[in-house]
């Protein structure tokens, strides 16, 4: 488990994270969200004591990173998979990392096999792809087989198998009882992947929810009505206590019901439906509509 416990850090004036507290537990995938410079980066390098917190703390399972003994078997993470000396072959960037952590030379070759990384074994990082040097910086995630993993930005670089083979493990490895914590820009894989929620702007927490209840509380869900006598409808949705307004190609969108009941609704006043169907925001709408005024930089706007 990760305690986050009111958590700051400044740069002079700048205020990067501002009194986060949250908690990471373990058996599910928990995304990291928050538009650029929302602070996410500085976060998870507090975590690894990487960053000095100007106040607050991180525990993990109870301890400060610094104060673990052989970390990389308590704590896997990667920041930045690029982080690798370039001179140094696959097999002696992840050796080199076993042996200041007294792991078994064995392990090398597994984690190369879990990242597709075997064949390659003996070239040189600095001649790898930005998707190979992203499976290579998972490698030494997973290299301490650690109950704690952090993922930044993990599927940069992936092609579409790729993604798909890190959303699978990621899930896989939550489900072994593990700590998966992933900060990523990419909400429909964030969706696919994720089950709880931590997203912050300008340093703050704005929600610590599942992923279903982020998506309720941050947008507009109605059940969308076509139908060859709107009016009549739209007059029987009034009488029953329904929202409606009347959309650009003359649908009707009714808030606050369920596609069931409207049909139930429609059957009773004797109306004709084309289409009754649930409208659902994505995270993607979800996470537009909670940080827009949290967005530090916007495309034609200029800085915020």
């Amino acid at each position: 488990m990760i305690e986050v416990q009111n958590l700051s850090k400044r740069y002079g004036t700048t205020v990067a994270v501002d009194g986060l507290s949250f908690t990471i537990r373990p058996g599910q995938v928990t995304g990291f969200l928050g538009p650029n410079g929302a602070g996410k980066s500085t976060t998870m390098r507090m975590m690894l004591g990487l960053d000095r917190p100007t106040g607050g703390r991180v525990l993990i399972d109870g301890e400060p990173y610094r104060l673990l003994p052989e970390p990389l078997r308590r704590v896997g993470a990667m920041l930045e998979a690029s982080a690798v000396h370039g001179g140094r072959s696959a097999y002696g960037h992840l050796l080199w990392l076993a042996q200041t952590n007294r792991i078994p030379r064995a392990r090398v070759r597994e984690v190369l096999a879990m990242v597709g990384l075997e064949s390659v074994a003996g070239r040189r990082a600095g001649g790898f792809s930005l998707g190979m040097t992203q499976r290579l910086g998972i490698a030494g995630a997973l290299l301490g087989d650690p109950p704690v993993l952090l993922f930044d930005e993990p599927v940069n670089g992936l092609d579409p198998e790729g993604v798909v083979w890190i959303r699978n493990l990621l899930k896989g490895l939550a489900a072994e009882g593990r700590v998966v914590f992933v900060s990523s820009h990419l909400m429909s894989e964030t969706a696919l992947t994720a089950e709880h929620l931590i997203v912050i702007g300008r340093g703050r927490l704005l929600a610590d929810t599942t992923v279903r209840r982020f998506v309720e509380a941050n947008s507009r869900s109605y059940v969308r009505v076509r139908t060859p006598d709107p009016e009549r409808m739209r007059d029987a949705l009034v009488r029953a206590g329904v929202r409606v307004e009347r959309a650009a190609d003359g649908s009707l969108e009714a808030y606050g019901t369920e596609a069931a009941e409207l049909g139930e609704l429609a059957a009773a006043n004797g109306l004709t439906v084309h289409e009754v169907s649930a409208q659902r925001a994505s995270l993607e709408e979800a996470f537009m509509e909670l940080t827009g005024d949290t967005v530090e930089y916007q495309a034609g706007g200029g800085r915020r």
